[in-house]
């Protein structure tokens, strides 16, 4: 496949607004594509280079982008913003510019223009090789190299081209398509089950792969089995209360809510490995963690728990640990100063056998017989008066909470449901994706002073509310810091960021409202604490929003 029929390809879904619709082109599309663009065509049209599971990443922010736009123009660095602000979105902006190159070319002056534009048609393949070959790019030249790489690609592309290959860049391809409509496209293509595609990509985190195998026809789907160092996402939890969980459910487990991050060990034979909820490898930054776990059995397994750090006994708080999930250099030395406790509290994998669609009183079973040590406590009850009674033994312990689990339920990995429920005290929160800013005043002038954020609906963005208080100048330091070198474009004293950073933000309740696009708004929003243990796939979405808002009606 060319790269111009992709482009073209995202130009007529971007003009769709009915998923149905955007199922059907992408579905027709599919059919098509033969072993090499099908995995590689699946991975862009979300907006993604490299599957979830997948150790690269791209590594290219805004400042990175604009200054290879700027190779291959006429104009300065400040023109290549400029336009971009004035649009509002770098995809359209690069589209611009590319257009005024063109017709700069129909010039005689354009003979003395030593970079000769759209010199050779661009493939998917070859694009998707370029990407590879940045995103493994390292060592003082990398951001050298990468830039090189970039201009070659932008120097080859046309204007409608440029406005795909620049979103890519950034990840966010702004076209309304997400993993839920890929699935239902990959479905209808090889007219398979789509619980099948569900499932198959639930144990092998890659839709690419999925589609492929399911060109193969729902056998092949049906044999897919988690994979060692093939990490899958984590299952998630969502609100609830105790009473509710028994209600529904009768007997449940409970187990103490940590406050710390999330891991998964993968052990075959002598080789370990750990990964972070983000599926980053973190092996390095935590030795001392799976010693403690390679000692803790002789199988080969994926575990699935928490890791805390603790003092004296006691917990401390999130950001301690997550100092040591950061941490690349002085491991050593960084063990002494932050210990580290694991807990496990589910198991994927045990000798060959993938166990996620067994009941979780069944995994659990299989967890203690693997584990000798280190797996989390639990109580098994139907009795509201003594689940409510290990919640406050958890508070008092200085743990975060609680969670409920139905015995019955599959792990079903990155997906939300009853089947975990979270009891916290107090306010209620939520996460949210950092997607722009506004500069503060007075003496946070030189700062962002508040920040816009968003919950993900159908793989898109959408803006939910603006959230100023609950920082200190220190903290919006660090944010700023953290957050300048992803300014996509600017527009007085907004600022639109690149969406890559997770904020907990607590509210009093959620309302109805016309003043966001998602159709609601947070009142009295307040920031809790920074999330980089998180990425964009695990904030909260708009259905989770719509149902938090009608259990609050009730």
């Amino acid at each position: 496949m060319k790269f111009a029929e992709f482009a073209r390809i995202c130009e007529e879904i971007e003009r769709l607004s009915g998923r149905l619709e955007m199922t059907e082109v992408i579905s027709r599309v599919l059919s098509g594509l033969d072993e090499i663009d099908l995995p590689i065509f699946v991975q862009f049209v979300t907006g993604k280079i490299f599957p979830d599971w997948s150790p690269l990443k791209l590594g290219i922010g805004p400042n990175l982008l604009y200054d290879a736009i700027t190779l291959i123009v006429d104009g300065t660095r400040d023109d290549v913003i400029g336009e971009i602000n004035r649009r509002g979105d770098a995809g359209l902006a690069v589209q611009a510019i590319l257009e005024q190159k063109k017709m700069a070319r129909r010039s005689p002056r354009a003979a003395t223009i030593q970079t000769a534009l759209f010199s050779q048609e661009l493939d998917l393949a070859e694009v998707y090789g370029k990407l590879e070959k940045i995103a493994r790019q390292g060592g003082r030249a990398s951001q050298q190299e990468k830039l090189s790489l970039i201009q070659s690609l932008f120097q080859n592309a046309s204007p409608l081209e440029g406005r795909y290959l620049a979103r890519l860049l950034m990840e966010d391809l702004r076209i309304g398509v997400g993993e839920g409509t890929i699935r239902d496209a990959i479905a209808r293509a090889f007219s398979v089950d789509p619980r099948e595609v569900e499932h198959a990509y639930q144990a092998r985190n890659d839709l690419g792969e999925v589609a492929m195998l399911a060109r193969l026809g729902e056998s092949a789907l049906r044999n897919v089995h988690i994979m060692p160092f093939h990490p899958v996402k984590m299952m998630l939890a969502q609100q609830g209360t105790i009473a509710g969980a028994i209600d529904e459910n009768g007997t449940v487990a409970a187990e103490y809510k940590y406050d710390g991050s999330r891991f998964q060990f993968h052990k075959v034979g002598d080789e370990s490995r750990i990964y972070s909820r983000k599926l980053e490898d973190v092996t390095d930054a935590l030795p001392d963690v799976t010693r403690i776990l390679e000692g803790a059995t002789t199988h080969d397994v994926i575990l699935d728990g928490e890791v805390i750090a603790v003092r004296d006994g006691k917990p401390l708080p999130f950001q301690a640990v997550l100092r040591r999930f950061r941490r690349k250099h002085g491991i050593e030395e960084m063990q002494k100063e932050v210990r580290v406790q694991p807990f496990v509290f589910d198991i994927l994998y045990l000798d060959g056998e993938t166990l996620i669609d067994l009941p979780f009183i069944e995994r659990r079973a299989r967890l203690m017989s693997a584990l000798s040590d280190h797996v989390a406590p639990q109580v098994v009850s139907d009795d509201p008066g003594e689940i409510e009674k290990v919640y406050q033994e958890s508070l008092a312990a200085g743990h975060e909470g609680l969670m409920i689990k139905v015995l019955s339920s599959p792990y079903t990995p990155g997906i939300r449901g009853k089947n975990w429920l979270k009891i916290k005290p107090s306010v209620d929160t939520l996460d949210l994706a950092v997607i722009g800013a506004e500069w503060g005043e007075g003496k946070r002038a030189h700062v962002f002073g508040s920040f816009l954020l968003a919950c993900q609906d159908q793989g898109e963005l959408t803006a939910l509310s603006k959230v100023a208080t609950g920082f200190s100048d220190e903290q919006l330091a660090d944010l700023y810091e953290l957050l300048s070198d992803h300014v996509l474009s600017e527009s007085g004293k907004e600022v639109n960021l690149e969406p890559f950073l997770v904020f907990e933000v607590g509210y009093s309740e959620i309302q109805e409202s016309p003043n966001y696009e998602c159709g609601y708004a947070l009142r009295f929003p307040r920031f809790i604490r920074l999330r980089d243990d998180k990425g964009i796939a695990d904030i909260e979405t708009l259905d989770g929003i719509k149902e938090r808002y009608l259990r609050q009606k009730k």
